[in-house]
C-alpha cells in the first residue's frame, strides 16, 4: 500500500523531469527550423550554444564591477576610468537604457581630467555617447582628433563613416568604410560598408558585402552576428521579400534572444502582415513589465502598439499609447544634447504628423527644419519634405524630395512620396514614373502595406 502511494506521489516528478528536455527540445528544434529555412550564406553555424542577453549583460556587467574595484582602489587612474567607461557603454548598447549612456559619458570625462593626453579611448567613448545622441558633428571632431594621433583608429574610423552616413554625406561615409574594411575586413566593418552601399543604392555591392561580412565572422562575437543579419533583413524588408526578413530576424534572435533589434523589426513585419497577436507579443519583450530604467526603445515600442491598436479599431487604446510615445520623445528633445538628449527629433516630427492637424503639423515642420541641419540622411528628407507637403509648401516638398533621391537610396516610400508631390505639382506622367518605381523596388508596397505603416501618404 505505501509502495503504491509512494510510486503515485513520484509520477508528476518524473513527468515534469521529462517535460524540462522535452521542452528544451522543442524550443532548440524550432530554432533550428528556422535556421534551416534560410539560404547557406545567412546561417549561423559558429556554435551550438547560443549565449542569451541576460548572459551577455552579466559578462558586460563583471567588467564594469572590475574597473569599479580597480578605481575604488585608486580613483585617480585615467586608464581604469577609461576601460570603466567603455564598460557602462557596451552596457548601453546591450541593454538601450539610457543612463549607462551618461555614466560612461562622466567616466570618459573623469578620465580626461586625470589623463588629458594620449588618452584615446576615452575620446572614443564621447564620440560614441556624442553619436548616440545624433550629435554628428561632435562626434566626427572627437574622432578626428583621435585620428590625427592614431590615422588608422578603427573606432575612430567607424564613427566617421556611420555619422557621416547619418549626415547623408555618403562619398566621406564610404572613404571611411574603405580605409576601415582596408584595414581589417571584421564582419562589423564589412556590414557598415554594406549600409553605405545601401545607402548610395549599390544594391547587388551591398548584397555581396553583407555576405562576406557573413563570411567572416567569428565565434564569441554575437553582437556583430545578430547585427548584420537584422541589417540584412531591414534590407530584404524594405524590397517586399517579408519571408527572407523574418527569417534573418529570427536568425538574429536565435543567436541573442530578446536581441532588442530583432524583435522591433520582427514586430514591424508582423503587424504588416496582419499577425497582430504576434506583433504584441513580441512588443512586450522589447519592453517586459520586470523593466525598470527608461531605454531608447521604449518610444518606438508605444508607437508600435498605438499602430497595432489603430488597425485593430481600439482608438481610445492607441490615443493613450501614443500620448505616452509623445510625452517619452518631448521629454527626451526638452534636454538638449548637453543633458542626455538622443535627438529623437524625426521620431517626435513623424508622430505629429500622423496625427493630421494644423497645430502639430507646423510643430513637426519646426522640429524638421532644426533637424535637417545636422542629419540629411534619405529617411530624413522623406519626413522634411512630408512635413512642407502637409504644410501646403509643396514647392520646397519637391526640392527636398529631390534631394533625398539624388542621394541614390532605394526606398519604395520615398519614391512613392515624390509620386504623391509630383502629381499635387501637376505632373502625372512624372507621379505614375516615381509610383511605378516605388513598386519595382518593393512589388508588396500596396496600399494595405501602406496604410499598416502608419506612413500618412494618402
Amino acid at each position: 500500500m505505501t509502495q503504491s502511494i509512494y510510486k503515485h506521489k513520484l509520477k508528476p516528478l518524473w513527468l515534469l523531469l521529462l517535460a524540462v528536455p522535452i521542452a528544451t527540445t522543442l524550443v532548440v528544434s524550432y530554432l533550428n527550423s528556422q535556421s534551416s529555412r534560410l539560404p547557406a550564406p545567412y546561417r549561423y553555424t559558429l556554435s551550438q550554444s547560443l549565449p542569451g542577453t541576460d548572459n551577455r549583460r552579466t559578462t558586460i556587467q563583471k567588467e564594469i564591477s572590475f574597473y569599479q574595484d580597480k578605481i575604488r582602489q585608486n580613483s585617480e587612474s585615467g586608464l581604469h576610468l577609461a576601460s570603466l567607461a567603455q564598460g557602462y557603454f557596451k552596457m548601453a548598447k546591450a541593454t538601450g537604457e539610457s543612463n549607462w549612456y551618461l555614466l560612461a559619458e562622466q567616466a570618459a570625462k573623469r578620465s580626461l581630467s586625470n589623463l588629458p593626453f594620449n588618452n584615446q579611448s576615452a575620446v572614443i567613448v564621447l564620440a560614441r555617447v556624442a553619436q548616440a545622441r545624433h550629435d554628428f558633428t561632435e562626434a566626427i571632431r572627437l574622432s578626428q582628433q583621435v585620428l590625427k594621433i592614431q590615422p588608422g583608429n578603427e573606432n575612430a574610423l567607424a564613427i566617421l563613416a556611420t555619422s557621416n552616413l547619418a549626415m547623408g554625406k555618403l562619398q566621406e561615409a564610404k572613404t571611411a568604410a574603405d580605409k576601415l574594411v582596408n584595414k581589417i575586413p571584421t564582419q562589423g566593418n564589412l556590414t557598415l560598408k554594406a549600409l553605405v552601399l545601401v545607402a548610395q543604392g549599390q544594391e547587388q555591392a551591398a548584397i555581396d558585402t553583407f555576405k562576406f561580412a557573413l563570411a567572416a565572422e567569428e565565434a564569441g562575437e554575437t553582437g556583430s552576428s545578430a547585427y548584420t543579419r537584422v541589417s540584412l533583413g531591414q534590407f530584404y524588408y524594405k524590397h517586399g521579400q517579408l519571408e527572407l526578413a523574418e527569417n534573418l530576424y529570427q536568425e538574429a534572435l536565435r543567436i541573442i534572444p530578446r536581441y532588442p533589434l530583432a524583435l522591433l523589426h520582427l514586430a514591424e513585419l508582423k503587424t504588416r502582415q496582419g499577425d497582430y497577436k504576434a506583433a504584441e507579443k513580441l512588443y512586450a519583450q522589447v519592453l517586459p513589465n520586470s523593466q525598470k530604467s527608461s531605454t531608447t526603445y521604449d518610444h518606438t515600442v508605444f508607437r508600435g502598439k498605438a499602430r497595432l491598436k489603430q488597425l485593430q479599431g481600439e482608438q481610445q487604446e492607441a490615443v493613450k499609447l501614443l500620448a505616452e510615445a509623445e510625452t517619452l520623445l518631448r521629454q527626451e528633445n526638452a534636454n538638449g544634447h548637453d543633458n542626455g538628449s538622443f535627438g529623437h527629433r524625426r521620431e517626435l516630427a513623424l508622430l505629429l504628423l500622423a496625427k493630421k492637424n494644423p497645430q502639430d503639423t507646423a510643430e513637426a515642420l519646426s522640429l524638421m527644419q532644426a533637424e535637417i541641419k545636422i542629419r540629411r540622411d534619405a529617411q530624413t528628407l522623406d519626413t522634411f519634405a512630408w512635413s512642407l507637403y502637409d504644410s501646403g509648401r509643396i514647392q520646397e516638398a519637391e526640392k527636398a524630395i529631390q534631394e533625398a533621391l539624388e542621394l541614390g537610396t532605394k526606398d519604395a516610400v520615398i519614391f512613392y512620396r515624390a509620386a504623391i508631390i509630383a502629381k499635387a505639382l501637376g505632373d502625372n506622367q512624372q507621379a505614375l514614373n516615381y509610383q511605378q518605381l516605388s513598386q519595382q523596388i518593393d512589388p508588396s508596397f500596396d496600399e494595405q502595406a501602406r496604410r499598416v505603416l502608419g506612413l500618412g501618404l494618402d
